[in-house]
C-alpha cells in the first residue's frame, strides 16, 4: 500500500537499516551495549493524578495565582500578531498566483495561440504543480533511521571518597504509606489524591524526618526556586491539607504583596516562598517573623547558589530559629551546597538514593549528530522532528531567551501550535504558557532552563534539546520533565562537534541502550528553503512587537506623569514608604560583581570571542542559521569553563571549631618589648624620622658649631646656648 502510493514506512527498532556517510557516526563511537537495571515499576503512581489542578477549595491553583495578575497582559499575544502576518502571507501569495495566471494567458493571447493550446499549457503546468506536491510529501513523510549507539564500559572501582555525613541511604524497599506513622488526615488525603506507593527518596527521608534529624538528601531529579514551582507546591500542599486544620501560605515574587502580607499576618503553619519575596517580608512586614520557626526545609540548594542566592539564603538561615531542624534536598552535591550544608544543618543524616546523573529509568535517549559544516541546519532539524515526528506535548529547549522567541515565531509560522516560557515574559505571560500547555491548548512549549526543573506537567511525552545544556547534571533536569512517575518518554537533542564529549559521559552512564537518529538529507535541505522563506515573516513579526512595545512605554510614562502631577510627589509603595532589603543596592552590586570576577576569569578568552563574534554580526545585519547555533554553544562553553574554574579551586576546609584558650591570670598585662630591628622598622615618630634625613646629626652640629634651628623656625649660634 505505502509504495504504491510512493511513501516509505517508519523502520522498526528490529530492522536493519542502511549506513548513511553522512549522518551518521564513526565506528570508533560505538561499544557494546549494557542494559542496566531498570529501577521504578510503572505502578507507583496513580495515571488519573494530576499536580495543582483542583486544590482542596475547588479553585485551581493557576487560576488564583492569574486572578491577582489580571489586567496586566499585554494588548495583543504574539500568536495574534504571528496569525496576522500568516494571513498577509496568504493573501500576496495568492495575488501573486492571480496575477502570475493573468500575465500567462495575457501574454499567450499575445502571441496568438490558440484556446486548445492554452488549455494543453494549463493542463500541463497543473501536472507539474501536483508532482511537485508529491514530491513534497514524499519527502516530509521520509522515515528517520534510528540505530543504537553502544556504549563504553565503566571502570569499576569509582566510589565517591567523601563521607562526612552519618550516611542513611539504605531503606526498606517495601515501606508503604501506612507504615511510616504518619497521621490519619494526612493517609486520607494521599489515597484521595491517589498516589499507591512512595517514591525512593520519600521512603528514605519521611522516617528519619520524623525523628527530628536534620537531612541532606540527594536524588535524580529535584526542582528549582522559580515561582511557576512555588504555586504548584502549594497547590500539592493544600491538597495534602484537605482533611486537617493547617493553613498555608505562597509568598513568591510576580504576585501581589498586600495579599500576601494578610496571609502572613495571621500566622500561617506552613509558609512555601522563593528567597527573594521570603527576605522582603522578613524587612518590611512588621509582623512576621521565623524566630518561632520549627521545620526549615532548603529545596534544591545547588540551583539556588548557581543563581546567586548565596547571600539570600545565609540571611534566611541567619534569620531563623536556632533550635529548628533543617532538611536540604539537592539533585547534586557540588562544593558550594556542601559549604551551605556545613553552616545550616547540625549533626545531619545523608541520604543519596541514586546518583545524580541518572535519568528516569523509562526514558528513551536519542541524539541527532550535526556535522561541522552543518551547524545552520539545527533550526531546520528542530522543525522536521516537529512537523513530521513529535507533533504534541513536546517541551523543546534553548540555550537562551533569544533563540526560545525566535522558534516561538518560526514555528507559529509553519502552522503548529506554540508557547514559550522564559525570563523576559512577564509572571501572568508565564503562568498562561503554562496553563495553555497544561490544559492542551498548545502542543509545544519552547523554553530556556527556567522550565528545566521541578515543574510536573503531566503528558510531557518529548523533550527535544535545540543544543546541549551547560552540564551533565542539566541534561538531566531537562530531560526530566519526561518519563515521570514511572510514564515512559522520549528525549531527542542535537550533538555538534564541540558537544561530543558530554555525549560520550551520557552514554557511558546510559543504563538502557543510547539512540542514534538520521534524518534524511534532503528533508533537512527542504526545511531549510521553507525556513529561509520564511525570514521576512519573521522580521514583521518582530517590527510589531517592536511598535507594540514603544507605544506600552510611551503610554506608561504619560500615566505616570500624570500620577505624579496629581499627587505632588514621587511614586511610592501603597504605604507611602519604599519596601526596604537586608543589602543595600551597592552592597548588592559589589556582590554580584566579585562572584562575576571569580567566574569569569577563566573564560574571559571566550567573552572576548563572542564580543568580536556580536560586533562582527552587527556590522552585517541578520545572523545567519550558523551564527546563532554558534551563539547558542559559546554561551555553553563559556559556562563550562567557570565549572571547571570552581571546581579547580582549593576546597574551603571544614575544621571544628578550636576550643578556647585558658584564661590568663588577672593583673596588669606586660607590653612585649621589641627587638631593635623591629623598633627601628615600626618606630615612625617625628624623633625617629629625623635621624635618618641627610646632613649633620646633632652631635656633629654641635662639635662643629653650627647654627641650631629654634622650634621658632630662627636660627640661633652656638654661643647662645653657654652660660653666662
Amino acid at each position: 500500500m505505502l509504495q504504491s502510493l510512493g511513501l516509505v514506512g517508519t523502520i522498526a527498532e528490529g530492522d536493519t537499516v542502511p549506513e548513511d556517510p553522512e549522518s551518521g557516526d564513526s565506528e570508533d563511537d560505538e561499544e557494546p551495549a549494557r542494559v542496566g537495571p531498570r529501577g521504578l515499576p510503572r505502578g507507583d503512581f496513580s495515571a488519573a493524578f494530576v499536580f495543582g489542578e483542583a486544590e482542596a477549595g475547588g479553585e485551581g491553583a493557576w487560576a488564583a495565582a492569574l486572578r491577582q495578575l489580571r489586567g496586566k497582559k499585554a494588548a495583543t499575544t504574539l500568536d495574534e500578531k504571528i496569525e496576522k502576518v500568516r494571513q498577509k502571507r496568504k493573501i500576496q501569495e495568492k495575488e501573486a498566483k492571480e496575477a502570475k495566471v493573468k500575465e500567462e494567458v495575457t501574454e499567450s493571447e499575445d502571441n496568438g495561440i490558440k484556446d486548445k493550446d492554452s488549455e494543453d499549457f494549463t493542463g500541463e503546468k497543473e501536472d507539474v504543480e501536483s508532482q511537485n506536491s508529491l514530491d513534497n510529501e514524499v519527502i516530509f513523510t521520509k522515515a528517520d533511521t534510528l540505530k543504537v549507539k553502544e556504549q563504553k564500559r565503566r571502570k569499576k572501582g569509582v566510589v565517591d571518597a567523601e563521607n562526612f555525613f552519618e550516611d542513611a541511604s539504605q531503606y526498606d524497599d517495601n515501606l508503604s504509606f501506612q507504615d511510616m506513622n504518619l497521621s490519619r488526615p494526612l493517609l486520607k488525603a494521599i489515597t484521595a489524591l491517589g498516589f499507591k506507593q512512595p517514591t525512593p527518596i520519600q521512603k528514605a527521608c519521611i522516617p528519619v524526618g520524623l525523628l527530628g534529624k536534620d537531612i541532606c538528601a540527594c536524588a535524580a531529579t529535584g526542582t528549582v526556586p522559580t515561582r511557576e514551582l512555588g504555586i504548584q507546591v502549594h497547590s500539592v500542599t493544600k491538597q495534602l491539607a484537605q482533611f486537617s486544620t493547617i493553613t498555608t501560605c505562597l509568598a513568591v515574587g510576580g504576585l501581589d504583596v498586600k495579599t500576601q502580607e494578610a496571609a502572613l499576618r495571621s500566622g500561617p503553619d506552613i509558609l512555601i516562598a522563593t528567597p527573594g519575596r521570603l527576605i522582603d517580608h522578613l524587612h518590611n512586614c512588621p509582623s512576621f517573623h521565623l524566630s518561632s520557626i520549627e521545620v526549615l526545609i532548603l529545596d534544591e540548594a545547588d540551583r539556588m547558589l548557581d543563581e546567586y542566592f548565596e547571600e539570600q539564603m545565609k540571611e534566611i538561615i541567619r534569620l531563623c530559629s536556632k533550635h529548628r531542624q533543617t532538611m536540604l534536598f539537592s539533585a547534586t552535591m557540588t562544593e558550594e551546597v556542601k559549604d551551605l550544608a556545613s553552616v545550616s544543618l547540625k549533626n545531619p543524616i545523608r541520604i543519596f538514593v541514586n546518583s545524580n546523573t541518572d535519568v528516569a529509568p523509562f526514558l528513551r535517549q536519542e541524539f541527532i549528530r550535526i556535522r561541522p559544516n552543518r551547524e545552520g541546519d539545527r533550526e531546520a532539524i528542530v522543525s522536521a522532528l516537529l512537523t513530521r515526528t513529535f507533533p504534541d506535548h513536546v517541551m523543546l529547549f534553548t540555550q537562551t531567551k533569544k533563540q526560545a522567541h525566535r522558534m516561538h515565531i518560526l514555528l507559529g509560522l509553519m502552522g503548529l501550535r506554540v508557547g514559550e516560557l522564559h525570563g523576559n515574559l512577564s509572571q501572568a505571560q508565564r503562568l498562561e504558557a503554562l496553563r495553555r500547555f497544561k490544559d492542551e491548548q498548545i502542543d509545544i512549549l519552547v523554553a530556556t532552563d527556567v522550565a528545566a526543573r521541578g515543574l510536573d506537567i503531566e503528558g510531557v511525552k518529548t523533550v527535544i534539546n535545540f543544543t546541549m545544556p551547560n552540564t551533565t547534571k542539566h541534561y538531566v533536569h531537562r530531560v526530566g520533565r519526561t518519563a515521570r512517575a514511572g510514564r515512559a518518554g522520549r528525549s531527542v537533542s542535537l550533538v555538534g562537534e564541540e558537544e561530543r564529549k558530554m555525549l560520550k559521559d551520557i552514554v557511558k552512564s546510559a543504563k538502557t541502550p543510547v539512540k542514534a537518529r538520521i534524518l534524511p538529507q534532503d528533508v533537512i535541505l527542504k526545511f531549510r528553503e521553507k525556513i529561509e522563506n520564511l525570514e521576512k515573516d519573521i522580521y514583521a513579526v518582530l517590527c510589531l512587537e517592536r511598535e507594540e512595545r514603544e507605544m506600552q512605554q510611551s503610554e506608561a510614562q504619560i500615566n505616570r506623569a500624570k500620577k505624579q502631577l496629581e499627587t505632588g510627589k514621587q511614586e511610592t509603595t501603597s504605604e507611602g514608604l519604599e519596601r526596604s532589603w537586608f543589602q543595600t543596592r551597592e552592597e548588592r552590586k559589589k556582590e554580584k560583581l566579585a562572584k562575576a570576577l571569580q567566574e569569569f576569569d577563566l573564560a574571559l578568552r571566550g567573552k572576548k570571542k563572542r564580543k568580536k563574534f556580536m560586533q562582527d554580526t552587527q556590522k552585517k545585519g541578520q545572523m545567519t542559521p550558523e551564527e546563532r547555533s554558534q551563539f547558542e554553544i559559546l554561551k555553553s562553553q563559556m559556562y563550562a569553563e567557570r565549572l571547571a574554574k570552581r571546581n579547580r579551586r582549593a576546597k574551603r576546609a571544614r575544621a571544628l571549631p578550636e576550643e578556647e584558650p585558658a584564661a590568663a591570670p588577672a593583673g596588669p598585662k606586660r607590653k612585649k618589648k621589641l627587638s631593635v630591628f623591629d623598633e627601628e622598622l615600626t618606630n615612625t615618630s617625628r624623633k625617629a624620622l629625623k635621624q635618618y634625613r641627610a646632613g649633620p646629626s646633632f652631635e656633629d652640629r654641635k662639635r662643629l658649631g653650627m647654627a641650631q634651628r629654634k622650634k621658632g623656625g630662627n636660627f640661633k649660634s652656638k654661643s647662645r646656648y653657654k652660660r653666662k
